[in-house]
C-alpha cells in the first residue's frame, strides 16, 4: 500500500484510492451504532467484526461499524436481521468523533463494479483491512450498500485517536413493527 505525502494527498488502499481529510467540516461528527442491549460492553471494541469478517474488513481486524445518522444504522441492521424477528431488546449508542480526529474517505467513484452485491466482494474487504493495518486515521468514510448516498463510518478501536472519541449514553431502540408485515 502507498501513502502519499500531506494531509490531503491521495491514499491507495486495497487497489482503491483514497482521499486523506485533515479535518471534519463541523466541529465534531454524531455516528451511530444499534446493537443488543446485552452488547452495549462491546458496541465500540470492534469484536464482532474482527470474529466474523464485514463488508470492509476480513476476520481477524478488529473495526466498529457505524452510520452518519441512526436512521441508516437501522437499516443497516435490519438488511442483516432474520426477516421473521424483530428483536426488542435494542440500544442506539451516539459516538461523537471530533473534528481534530482524522477521517479517510473512500469515494463512491473509486469503487469496484458490483462493490454493493451480496455476499461482499473481497476487494471492499482489502480496503478496510489495509486502512486498518496502515492505521493513518482513526476513521474511515465509505459509502453505505444500503444507501450509496450516505456514509458509514468505520471507527478503528487499536488507532491511538481512538479514545478521543466520545460514545453516548445508549439510547432505547425499536423498529416500528410495520417493518415486518408482510408484502402482497
Amino acid at each position: 500500500m502507498m501513502l502519499a505525502a500531506g494531509p490531503r494527498a491521495p491514499v491507495v488502499l486495497g487497489g482503491v484510492h483514497a482521499s486523506r481529510r485533515g479535518k471534519m467540516p463541523a466541529a465534531h461528527r454524531m455516528v451511530w451504532r444499534i446493537c443488543s442491549r446485552r452488547h452495549i460492553g462491546q458496541a465500540y471494541d470492534g469484536e464482532g467484526a474482527r470474529i466474523f469478517g464485514g463488508r470492509w474488513n476480513h476476520p481477524g481486524t478488529r473495526v466498529v461499524y457505524t452510520a452518519a445518522t441512526v436512521s441508516l444504522a437501522a437499516l443497516e441492521l435490519f438488511v442483516n436481521l432474520d426477516p421473521d424477528v424483530c428483536p426488542d431488546d435494542l440500544v442506539a449508542i451516539p459516538a461523537e468523533i471530533p473534528r481534530a480526529v482524522k477521517v479517510m474517505r473512500v469515494e463512491l467513484s473509486d469503487l469496484p463494479g458490483g462493490w454493493r452485491r451480496y455476499p461482499t466482494p473481497v476487494q471492499l474487504q482489502d480496503i478496510g483491512s489495509a486502512w486498518v493495518a496502515d492505521r493513518a486515521t482513526a476513521v474511515l468514510a465509505v459509502p453505505s450498500a444500503v444507501v450509496p448516498q450516505e456514509r458509514n463510518y468505520l471507527i478503528n478501536p487499536a488507532h491511538p485517536d481512538f479514545r478521543r472519541i466520545r460514545i453516548g449514553k445508549p439510547e432505547p431502540f425499536r423498529f416500528d413493527i410495520r417493518m415486518w408485515k408482510s408484502r402482497r
